[in-house]
């Protein structure tokens, strides 16, 4: 009985999948604002779908023209964004300026004022604007894809589906032939299958978008029309795709017909526009965290006399072996288990002074415990102390010997004969003869 009670026990704790550490602290600009549009140059203000309202108020009061408005990702970031800059600098020093009427008397000449991304400033605020709408649109792709939750009636045959949403796009695919394209790539996934459910109540063809008399002929043009697809033309669709949102002013068709060959026979090795996501490496007891895995180590060693190098040596780990013990150390953390004498507690924060009360941080159960396959898989996903790990010099001064080892290669001809000769070729000759 004490051995089934603590197999559920164990199987409570168990990890199905990799967890994630968490991460850096966001700022507030990363989350999606809303509200009223307030006037660049005065109190004037619009609702957030008066948008156009707001434009026209300051091409008529103010002069002020905005270039390619519809790629401004956020519209409402962008407008506050240079509603402060026109206070601290005057309008000309931003924008590009327009006369009208410039043949007539001056006092019937008019002055406009362009802003656009030909102004550096403006192009590195869309784009900023752009990589945050991204980010936003990553997070709800990637909570619908793990979505367990899902629930929803097939629109062809209204059959209910429970689960993950590929499961009911697959059944439209296998059962009826319709095929929106891999569900990954899909997002706002709700949204978009109410839109084609819309559409099929006002007996609308998906594809061709004609409307029909009633439901049966609707089903049968589709059919027989091979209609049962969205029309790849009609742009409201372009908004539950993530390939239009990954650059700034492009569709899915321009990022599709791009040539890469020119990319392949670039010798260009300027990588000056990079940009590379601050590592955050965080302690296997606490929650410290450093910029780099260095300063990692060392805080271990000093706060909780954690060496894991001096582990290594004294143990003699290879590269695989130190990853095991670190997921392993990870994962009985996250169960709030001592990994050296194994005794279970109610939280972290019990289990760390336990650890730190007996000097358990720092010891280690048999290796028959920890030296498992199972702990090749990392506890958490995006775990950068495993990037630390190396092997021992004379493992990496035997693996460079074994580099240097010239390969001879072998003398294929006698091999080849053999071939020829051999049994199984005889018998595909004879029977090639006899046909």
């Amino acid at each position: 009985m004490a051995e089934a009670g603590r197999s559920r026990e164990d199987m409570k704790d168990c990890i199905l999948e990799t967890l994630l550490l968490p991460e850096s602290p966001s700022d507030d600009s990363d989350q999606v604002e809303h509200g009223s549009l307030s006037c660049m140059f005065c109190e004037q203000s619009y609702e957030e779908e008066e948008k156009d309202g707001l434009l026209k108020h300051m091409i008529i009061e103010h002069k002020l023209v905005i270039a390619d408005v519809k790629l401004i990702a956020n519209f409402r970031r962008y407008v506050i964004y240079w509603k402060k800059r026109f206070t601290e600098q005057a309008i000309t020093d931003f924008c590009s300026v327009i006369r009208t009427n410039s043949q007539a008397p001056e006092d019937q000449q008019e002055n406009y004022f362009l802003l656009c991304d030909v102004l550096p400033e403006d192009r590195i605020l869309r784009e900023e604007l752009q990589q945050e709408r991204l980010k936003n649109i990553l997070g709800q792709q990637q909570q619908e894809r793990s979505d367990t939750c899902f629930q929803r009636l097939c629109m062809f045959c209204s059959e209910e589906f429970k689960g993950n949403r590929a499961v009911l796009f697959n059944h439209m695919n296998e059962e009826h032939s319709f095929n929106i394209g891999l569900p990954d790539n899909i997002v706002y996934c709700n949204e978009f299958l109410d839109t084609l459910q819309k559409k099929l109540d006002s007996l609308q063809c998906l594809y061709c978008e004609k409307t029909f008399r009633d439901k049966n002929t609707l089903k049968d043009h589709m059919r027989k029309k091979q209609h049962r697809k969205i029309n790849p033309r009609n742009h409201e669709y372009d908004r539950y795709y993530i390939i239009n949102y990954l650059e700034l002013g492009k569709s899915w068709e321009e990022v599709q017909s791009e040539d890469d060959r020119e990319f392949l026979d670039s010798n260009d090795e300027d990588w000056s526009d990079w940009q590379e996501h601050p590592m955050s490496a965080f302690c296997l007891f606490c929650e410290s965290q450093a910029d780099t895995n260095e300063k990692l180590l060392i805080h271990m060693k000093d706060w909780h006399h954690f060496d894991l190098h001096k582990i290594k040596t004294d143990l003699g780990l290879k590269f695989y072996q130190q990853v095991k013990l670190v997921n392993f150390i990870r994962r009985q953390i996250h169960q709030c288990r001592c990994h050296g004498c194994q005794e279970k507690f109610q939280s972290k924060t019990e289990l760390i002074a336990h650890m730190e009360k007996d000097n358990h941080i720092s010891s280690f159960p048999e290796r028959s415990l920890w030296d498992q396959p199972q702990y090749y898989f990392p506890t958490y996903e995006n775990d950068s102390l495993l990037c630390t790990l190396s092997d021992s010099e004379e493992e990496l001064a035997t693996q460079h010997q074994c580099e240097e080892i010239p390969v001879i290669g072998e003398d294929l001809s006698r091999l080849e004969a053999l071939k020829k000769g051999s049994i199984l070729n005889q018998l595909v000759r004879d029977r090639t003869l006899r046909n």
